[in-house]
């Protein structure tokens, strides 16, 4: 007795049909096969990502953690530092960095302020010593350029200061501009955040907090 494709001489079939159909199921095969192995390891992927998700949780702090943290350390910031080079604003307390933003400054930023109109953020050690609802921007809370210093510096060149120098929102109504406008110096030497940065400022930052002001 021949061996051979049995199956296609009982069924009429020639021996390349024969061949076809067990190609056709071995491809089959192969393919359920692959596609049994895809959802395993998507099954596993899952378990696997559920796993590490739950540990993440796991060592998230609570609520009642990042209240103590806002309340012990964010609610004491003893100094604000302005670094102009960087454009970055930090708040410390006890000499530790509590807070970091991105700020904008005056649209000429290097180099202290000497004069009204030269767009420039003073440097230097000042005070924020008031704060102020009612400005065209966006909250603001006063530094206290310009100290005596810049007085008698701007009038040996028969100049004026300037002043009204602030920490600033965004310009009233423009606060959706933020993600575009922070990327520039667009004040007049004013220090400006984000509507949602100053609300926070706001509440950490006391009156009478030190402004270190360098480049």
């Amino acid at each position: 007795m021949q061996i051979g494709c049995a199956d296609s001489r009982l069924n009429g079939l020639s021996e390349r049909g024969c061949n076809n159909r067990i190609g056709a199921f071995t491809v089959r095969q192969i393919i359920l096969r692959a596609y049994s192995a895809i959802k395993f390891s998507r099954r596993l992927l899952f378990k696997s990502a559920s796993g590490g998700l739950f540990c993440c949780l796991l060592a998230m702090p609570s609520a009642d953690a990042g209240a103590d943290f806002l309340t012990t350390d964010l609610q004491t910031v003893d100094l604000v530092t302005v670094d102009k080079s960087e454009r970055k604003m930090y708040l410390l307390s006890g000499g530790k960095i509590v807070k970091e933003y991105r700020v904008a400054l005056g649209a000429n930023p290097q180099g202290h302020k000497r004069q009204e109109g030269d767009e420039r953020t003073p440097e230097g050690d000042y005070t924020l010593d008031y704060k102020k609802e009612d400005s065209a921007f966006y909250r603001a809370m006063h530094v206290s350029y310009p100290n005596a210093v810049d007085v008698a510096a701007a009038k040996k060149q028969g100049v004026s200061p300037g002043g009204f120098i602030m920490v600033h929102g965004q310009r009233n109504g423009l606060g959706w501009l933020a993600p575009l406008a922070q990327y520039f110096n667009w004040t007049n030497g004013c220090i400006a955040l984000t509507d949602a940065e100053m609300d926070e400022f706001m509440t950490l930052v006391r009156v009478g907090t030190p402004i270190r002001i360098e480049w």
